[in-house]
């Protein structure tokens, strides 16, 4: 059956009961169509076109349909071209080679004596133009700029933009005419002639340069549009043109940034803009955030930076959470230009951490660590600590890890300093970084005023509840190190010290190896501390026969670091030097442990890594391992692969291979090469204990040390760097280590080439399948401008194989979020031979 008509084949196409009719349909009309392109029938062409267009919208094939689509645009009636031009956006894109042919067309038509035919054009021109055809129409884009029609200055404008986008070099070309479209009273052309200019701007710094006395201009359009009374064309919930007020003031901030001239030419407006304009609807709260946005980015005087912040303290009492949450949101990047102004607002940033809707509990918790000064410290961590206690699981582990940090920085004294960390400890235990035990520890150590009454307070904590992992670690450390403290004085009362026995001590120590609490690590800890406390005067010699005994019975332990434990401290007992091999530990020297933490707002488990995360996006290093859900951590890859990495010397190591039903999953998702040999890090699992742990007796009570970052390899700076990645305001440059033939050290280093900083970035790799690839975590996932973070890869391939690579970034930079793709091969041929 052949439809004579685009409505006749619709009706036919509704009116199939299957898909395969319908399919069937659609390849004879096809046919048909095509049949009647070779008749050329420059009638039935109209009617065919559009039929073909219903059925590419359908998703069926229809590019032989191009051409067809070039002759209508040749046509004289405007009907034809109307529909071509249609045909042509929605059949060819700017990869087509057909699109050449295009040209010449659109050339014609811009010259065109009806201004909708050289709308049709130039709005065509603005959805497909390639490179090529931006270099040749931009000179007839430029004259139509300056046309008397604002339908066409108009749709001139956009293609300009588009030239702009695919050629940034003929920026220069635009700027007198863009200059003069500023003034146009046509909101239309206004609006567009602004977008022009704020991509020219964004783009070329010599165009913001031009553009800067255009600032008493934009300024007399923006209190226009403020001070007139109501216009029916233009108002929107009684405002007038909001779209056009918003554009303005985004180029007046691109304009005013790190100019005062042109700041306090702003200035006036900028207030008139913040106090006028109405907050009680959307439209009006969409202004005053780009004017907020304006005034915290430009020059602007004090009073008008804290009213801005004020205007962010109105929206947080907005009943609408997106309101809200953008409000905490901007808070957080402006809290460090001018945080007394947003201190004013702490009791209703704090009511936020009780909000149901938990990207605004996440965003107001950010901000509460923001605030957090030697002057509201107390009152903070007092809010924080009750928030803790009701917290989601996914929020403990940023929150513990930021209230130490704040604890650390911010402490009136050291005893306010440990209450807070044994309340964080008694709250979210299992939730808690090594380093922050590990600070915890040194600093009693350096506090001897206060070993006593901590180790007091350990004692009353560790009875009540023994479910805490961290809890159970520091208190099993702290009463065996000075566990004649706690004898001698008895538990620190609020009237007087109540005394204790050795026998209470060794029971409770003890009593941790029973409970179901009870892993790998604690009893480590505990074979420790009750064999520490069998040198100590204050234990009887009961008590030092039953920890005898008690070590005895682990000297066959199937736990291998467990059973050697107890082998070692059993035999002191025989020795002379017991004493003084279980003497006191030193002070350690101080180290900024916890400053060093970077918190994440994410549940203690994420801390472990999985065989597959990371292809599938999750996260690549995550730092140290924590004490997880009463079972053994997970050491960090950085140790247990920084030999891989340290010397030439060392032998190469096969990486880790996924389990069966995850590696597939994986090579399915990436497709990598078609068939991924390696890609981002891959944890290996053991049970060696984070804190202070050593198979030798002299040295098994040293305290906790942070972990280094992995050494750099030798001679560094003599090896030449190879840029891989450089867009989207990041850096990514690749430096290679020929260790011997076939084995490559790449150091790759991240550098933020803005001004702003770049968080959370997530870098994959991977090789071809005949190659292997390992990866150690990234040294900082937030790259700050001025900073180098790096990561160590090393690449083992057959002797003269060149090393290919292909790189995948995800990061957000200035509230963007980016993720690209790059295939990576830069390195000099030879490379894995050495020479």
């Amino acid at each position: 059956m052949v439809y004579h008509n685009l409505k006749a084949l619709i009706k036919g196409i509704r009116a199939c009961k299957t898909v395969a009719d319908e399919r069937a349909l659609i390849k004879q009309e096809s046919a048909n169509i095509r049949a009647s392109f070779r008749e050329e029938d420059s009638y039935a062409r109209h009617n065919n076109v559009a039929k073909l267009l219903y059925i590419h919208m359908l998703g069926s094939e229809a590019h032989f349909g191009q051409m067809e689509c070039l002759k209508l645009v040749a046509s004289p009636r405007f009907s034809d071209k109307r529909l071509g031009y249609l045909g042509i956006m929605l059949l060819l894109d700017e990869s087509q080679e057909v699109l050449t042919l295009v040209t010449n067309s659109l050339k014609n038509d811009m010259n065109h004596a009806n201004m909708y035919a050289v709308g049709l054009a130039l709005c065509t021109f603005a959805d497909i133009a390639s490179e090529e055809m931006s270099r040749d129409l931009a000179n007839e884009i430029e004259k139509l700029l300056g046309s008397s029609n604002t339908y066409i200055r108009k749709k001139a404008s956009l293609c300009a933009l588009r030239v702009i986008r695919k050629v940034p070099d003929l920026s220069d070309h635009f700027i007198a005419k863009a200059k003069n479209l500023l003034a146009d009273r046509n909101h239309g052309v206004l609006l567009t002639a602004i977008t022009l200019v704020t991509e020219m701007c964004q783009t070329d710094a010599g165009c913001l340069e031009e553009f800067r006395n255009a600032v008493p201009v934009l300024v007399r359009h923006l209190k226009s549009l403020v001070t007139t009374g109501y216009s029916p064309e233009h108002d929107v919930s009684g405002i007038t043109d909001p779209f056009l007020q918003v554009k303005i003031l985004r180029l007046l901030r691109l304009l005013g940034k790190g100019d005062e001239k042109a700041s306090e030419t702003m200035n006036d407006i900028l207030a008139q803009v913040a106090t006028n304009t109405e907050s009680t609807k959307n439209v009006g709260n969409s202004i005053l955030y780009e004017t907020v946005m304006t005034v915290l980015e430009i020059e602007a005087d004090s009073g008008l930076r804290v009213m801005a912040i004020n205007i962010l303290g109105k929206f947080l009492s907005n009943r609408d959470n997106n309101i809200r949450y953008v409000a905490l949101n901007t808070l957080n990047k402006v809290v460090s230009i001018d945080t007394n102004a947003v201190q004013r607002h702490r009791n209703i940033i704090l009511d936020c951490l009780r909000d149901g809707d938990i990207s605004i509990r996440r965003r107001a918790l950010e901000l509460s660590y923001a605030l957090i000064n030697e002057q509201n410290v107390r009152i903070l961590i007092r809010e924080l600590l009750a928030f803790l206690e009701v917290a989601d699981d996914e929020f403990k582990l940023g929150m513990t890890t930021q209230i130490c940090l704040a604890a650390e920085r911010f402490a009136p004294n050291k005893r306010w300093h440990i209450d807070t960390v044994l309340r964080v400890l008694r709250l979210a235990g299992n939730s808690v970084r090594e380093e922050i035990l590990s600070a915890f520890i040194r600093l009693v150590a350096h506090t001897p005023e206060l070993q006593a009454y901590t180790a007091s307070k350990l004692y009353t904590s560790l009875r009540s509840d023994i479910s805490q992992e961290s809890l159970t670690l520091a208190a099993t450390w702290i009463l065996g190190e000075y566990s004649e403290a706690v004898l001698e004085g008895g538990l620190v009362d609020e009237d007087k010290p109540k005394p204790i026995t050795d026998v209470e001590l060794v029971d409770l120590l003890l009593s941790i190896l029973d409970s179901p609490y009870a892993n790998y690590l604690t009893r480590q800890f505990v074979l420790t501390a009750i064999t520490k406390m069998s040198s100590r005067p204050t234990t009887s010699s009961a008590q030092q026969e039953r920890i005898a005994n008690v070590l005895l019975s682990f000297t066959t332990s199937p736990e291998l670091e467990i059973q050697q434990r107890a082998v070692e401290f059993a035999s002191l007992f025989t020795l002379d030097v017991r004493a003084g091999v279980l003497e006191r530990m030193p002070p350690p020297e101080l180290k900024a442990t916890v400053m060093g933490v970077v918190s994440e707002n994410k549940p203690v488990g994420s801390l472990q890594p999985s065989r597959d995360g990371d292809l599938l996006g999750d996260d690549i290093a995550t730092g140290p391992s924590a004490p997880v859900n009463g079972h053994a951590p997970v050491q960090s890859n950085q140790d247990l692969l920084a030999e891989i990495f340290g010397s030439s010397s060392t032998p190469a190591l096969s990486p880790a291979v996924p389990a069966p039903s995850q590696k597939s999953t994986v090579q399915d998702i990436l497709g990598l090469f078609d068939s991924p040999a390696a890609s981002t890090s891959t944890p290996v699992q053991t049970h060696a204990p984070p804190l202070p742990v050593s198979n030798g007796a002299s040295s098994v009570f040293s305290l906790p040390q942070t972990q280094t970052p992995p050494p750099q390899p030798a001679a560094q700076s003599r090896l030449t760097a190879y840029p891989a990645y450089d867009k989207n305001e990041l850096k990514i440059t690749l430096t290679p280590q020929v260790l011997k033939p076939g084995v490559v050290n790449i150091l790759a280093r991240f550098q933020v080439m803005g001004s702003t900083p770049v968080t959370g970035l997530n870098f994959q790799a991977a090789v071809p399948k005949s190659q292997q690839l390992q990866m150690l975590p990234m040294s900082n996932p937030d790259v700050q401008p001025g900073a180098t973070e790096t990561q160590q890869m090393r690449v083992i391939a057959p002797v003269g194989a060149n090393v290919r690579l292909r790189l995948r970034v995800a990061y957000s930079v200035g509230g963007r979020a980016v993720q690209d793709q790059v295939d990576f091969n830069g390195f000099p041929p030879g490379l894995t031979t050495g020479s």
